[in-house]
């Protein structure tokens, strides 16, 4: 696990685990959520619907895979700006059964996340 794959994997733990205090440690003041149905701007307003308006919330993140823009943080492909990190998983429900397929693009600036953007796949 790279610094900047870190962050990424503890927004699962968090999540998973409705620790909503470690979450919000995990964004920026500003961090962006966009998704098909919606974007949720700012963490206090991203930190509240994790808590209190997700359809369920008795769900657990399967990360498949993390790809990241610049593993070795050598020469980055913008180095003033965020570095990249793409998750490949699916979220399950409390019995274990697949809800959905989901790629997750997050970026990661000074060990924090700054904007999010969920891609979803519900059919096989």
């Amino acid at each position: 696990m790279t610094p900047t794959t870190r962050p990424v994997r503890r927004y699962y733990e968090a999540i998973d685990a409705g620790e909503y205090d470690r979450l919000a440690a995990l964004l920026d003041p500003s961090f962006v959520h966009r998704r098909p149905d919606r974007t949720l701007e700012g963490r206090d307003r991203f930190v509240a619907f994790m808590r209190d308006e997700r359809p369920m919330t008795d769900t657990e993140h399967v990360v498949d895979a993390v790809y990241e823009s610049d593993p070795d943080g050598d020469d980055p492909p913008n180095p003033a700006g965020p570095t990249g990190v793409a998750v490949q998983g699916r979220l399950l429900d409390a019995d274990g059964d697949e809800l959905f397929a989901f790629v997750d693009v997050f970026d990661v600036e000074d060990g924090r996340l700054t904007a999010l953007r969920t891609y979803v796949r519900t059919d096989g």
